[in-house]
């Protein structure tokens, strides 16, 4: 028999995840946010920014807040190669979108890197996190379909109009579509504009409705408590 151990804190694991019981309950969860753009918020109503100016997507799920561990498990994911944590983290999302109830899409699209980033990491971190919501929920994958064609600088350190303005037309979907319900599929969603930029372009394509699934929803206006200094680091 195998043995797994927590990627978090060593201890050994049991069940779907490498995550021990103790770490798992740990997590960060979002208890409640709003439905269309995922902002945490006191119930499940919508927040005054999504009634004021609804986001091109259906819904949006994303169950984490992005903060210890998670912000270090995704970035170690993304950045440095881990990418059986993103496996980890698929599965997660998995458990987590049948717990809060999904509308089924006929297909599940990555958010597409840019060939040239592609190529200088040499994977898609939203693919690989997609390869296990597929796997768990059954539910395709089409990873080409849609294509990055701008290769736009980061957006860590933007404003939210310089957001859009670097976004822009940085999407196209290749060809007639043959979905009528997506869900596009990201780490994690900060002000939404990447997307929401996607979301536009598959509407354009003649998707009819289009949702969002991400790991974990960044909240930049929200002040934390600092985490105590005995907070262990990713491994």
């Amino acid at each position: 028999m195998i043995r797994r151990y927590c990627i978090l804190c060593g201890d050994r694991s049991e069940g779907l995840f490498d995550l021990c019981r103790a770490c798992h309950g740990d997590l960060p969860v979002v208890p409640s946010a709003c439905p269309h753009c995922a902002l945490p918020l006191p119930s499940e109503l919508s927040c005054g920014r999504c009634l004021q100016n609804p986001p091109p997507y259906e819904a949006c799920i994303a169950p984490f807040h992005y903060r210890f561990p998670i912000d270090e498990l995704l970035k170690a994911a993304k950045f440095r190669q881990n990418l059986h944590y993103a496996s980890h983290l698929g599965r997660i999302l998995a458990v987590e979108l049948r717990c809060r109830g999904y509308e089924r899409p006929d297909c599940l699209i990555p958010v597409p890197l840019h060939r040239w980033r592609l190529f200088r990491r040499g994977y898609n971190q939203a693919l690989e996190l997609a390869r296990d919501i597929s796997q768990q929920l059954e539910i395709p994958i089409d990873w080409k379909i849609c294509r990055r064609i701008r290769n736009t600088p980061p957006q860590a350190g933007l404003s939210a109009q310089e957001r859009r303005r670097n976004l822009r037309a940085a999407f196209r979907v290749d060809g007639a579509i043959p979905y009528r319900h997506v869900a596009i599929v990201d780490d994690v969603i900060t002000t939404g504009q990447t997307v929401a930029e996607l979301a536009q372009a598959l509407h354009k394509a003649g998707v009819e409705r289009v949702d969002v699934w991400a790991f974990a929803r960044a909240t930049p206006d929200l002040t934390y408590p600092n985490l105590p200094q005995t907070a262990r680091s990713v491994r």
